[in-house]
């Protein structure tokens, strides 16, 4: 577990920097100045993504969250896929925005569901993350 987590804070890593680039550089290249969702996807990949998942791993060695657990892959499972939802229409919304490309009624809306739902799943497993470490915690103080 140690190492997919490790793993996964360095890809998010790489990703935020990534969009962080992609967003100075898509702005400035279109003259740009105004805020946009795009901005966000940086930040929402270093912090929810690396830094959650070095907390992750900082707490794996004293509470034993990977040992024997299915919970926190499945944990972790829902959490990826509602950070990369929601990144990815944060991208898709900035992206509109940035280029000022008019969207339908209808596409909008879409949008804004889909990162519903990316939002929802993120939620679902950041609550079963934190009941996962609350009950690891209370084991080993029973110990």
């Amino acid at each position: 577990m140690k190492k997919k987590l490790a793993d996964a804070a360095f890809i998010y890593v790489i990703v935020g920097l990534t969009a962080g680039v992609f967003y100075r550089e898509l702005t400035k290249f279109q003259g740009f100045s105004g805020r946009t969702a795009l901005g966000l996807v940086h930040p929402h990949l270093l912090l929810l993504g690396a830094g959650m998942m070095l907390l992750l791993l900082a707490l794996d060695a004293p509470l034993a969250l990977g040992e024997k657990s299915r919970s926190m892959g499945r944990s972790l499972a829902f959490y990826h896929w509602g950070l990369g939802a929601t990144a990815a229409l944060q991208l898709v919304r900035g992206i509109c925005q940035v280029l000022e490309l008019p969207l339908s009624r209808a596409l909008d809306a879409s949008i804004s569901g889909v990162a519903g739902i990316g939002h929802i799943l993120l939620a679902v497993g950041l609550c079963r993350l934190l009941l996962l470490i609350r009950r690891r915690a209370a084991s080993k103080m029973m110990e």
